[in-house]
């Protein structure tokens, strides 16, 4: 593979990891994107060179490797305070999603780590959606109902 196209399948990941660190930046998320950027872009340079320089074993060793990092890195980002609810699971799943994009990005697959990046920003904006809010806050109060029913 030509450098040129190594360093083509970098930024394409580091750009789409951009895209999903920006929607989590701007919904005030402790990781953005940077973060997400550094991600996407780490994932595809360890695939892409795995790829160019080492045999389909190794690469996959490889990708191994980074998703197994990105899970640790995800780890770090979820707490949860003393006796409240766990914050950061969403942030840490797109994380690990970031790291997916970086390595289809990194493999030259384009067209699936784009669409996998706006499947993430859809998914992860759906529920600032008005109507979809609505349907979950209904949803919710029907549940609490329901809960009170029974105890």
């Amino acid at each position: 593979m030509e450098q040129w196209e190594l360093l083509a399948r970098i930024l394409l990941a580091a750009v789409l990891g951009y895209g999903v660190g920006w929607e989590r930046e701007f919904r005030g998320k402790p990781a953005g994107e940077r973060t997400f950027a550094l991600i996407a872009l780490g994932a595809a340079a360890f695939t892409g060179i795995g790829l160019d320089r080492f045999t389909v074993t190794s690469t996959t060793r490889i990708v191994q490797g980074v998703i197994t990092g990105v899970g640790f890195l995800g780890a770090g980002l979820i707490f949860r305070p003393e006796r409240g609810t766990v914050h950061g699971l969403t942030t840490a799943a797109s994380a690990w999603a970031a790291c997916a994009i970086g390595v289809l990005a990194g493999a030259g697959d384009y067209l699936i780590a784009a669409a996998t990046a706006a499947a993430v920003i859809l998914i992860l904006e759906l529920n600032y959606v008005p109507v979809v809010r609505r349907f979950d806050a209904r949803r919710r109060q029907r549940a609490r109902s329901e809960g009170e029913e029974e105890g």
